[in-house]
């Protein structure tokens, strides 16, 4: 198989991580989302619990600045880090499936990029994430405002389009009307037709 790099967007609660893993299941190919944080922990020598903390997160604005193209954020250093491996990952032709990280649009020059969002209705995603982290109607809703604007504001921060928006992605699709299952039984078969498409 030729190079195939598969980058998942997601909503909190859309089970977007989940079709990441089922897909690079699919594909016999590696998932890259929290490994990226232990790759960077051993560089930097800093914990994997300190990586965490800034990883998605955006600068303070206040207490930050860029001299010389370097930032004093770790938040931006990290995200920094973090793109950067994914670069250097597509440019030595592996194949991999990432969830977030900008990979949309960070790894865009990369003819094998295909890339999707995952969306979900919010009863289906309140519903999904009261299940996965047991608490009620109105914390579930509460916890997917929050996270969500967390990786809106650090999406739109490292990357001129927005996050979300269905321009920015080969694929946006909503994984509530179809399930987990069908959605990746329907995104295999478009990844495996852009695959044909593109040899």
């Amino acid at each position: 198989m030729s190079q195939i790099i598969i980058s998942v967007g997601r909503e909190f609660g859309s089970g977007g991580r989940v079709i990441a893993e089922k897909l690079a299941e699919r594909f016999g190919v590696p998932l890259y989302d929290r490994h990226l944080i232990t790759e960077i922990a051993e560089k930097t020598g800093l914990t994997e619990e300190q990586v965490e903390k800034f990883n998605e997160a955006p600068k303070m604005k206040i207490i930050s600045r860029r001299v010389n193209g370097y930032s004093n954020s770790i938040e931006d250093n990290i995200a920094e880090m973090q793109f950067d491996i994914l670069d250097k990952k597509a440019e030595s032709g592996e194949s991999f499936v990432v969830v977030g990280r900008c990979s949309e649009t960070k790894l865009k020059k990369y003819p094998a990029l295909i890339s999707l969002f995952i969306l979900g209705d919010m009863e289906k995603k309140i519903e999904r994430v009261m299940k996965v982290y047991e608490l009620d109607e109105e914390e579930a809703k509460k916890f997917i405002l929050k996270k969500d604007k967390k990786r809106k504001r650090y999406h739109n921060y490292h990357c001129q389009g927005k996050w979300g928006d269905s321009r920015l992605y080969d694929l946006s699709v909503n994984s509530s009307k179809l399930g987990i299952d069908r959605t990746v039984d329907m995104l295999e078969d478009y990844i495996k037709a852009r695959v044909e498409a593109a040899e």
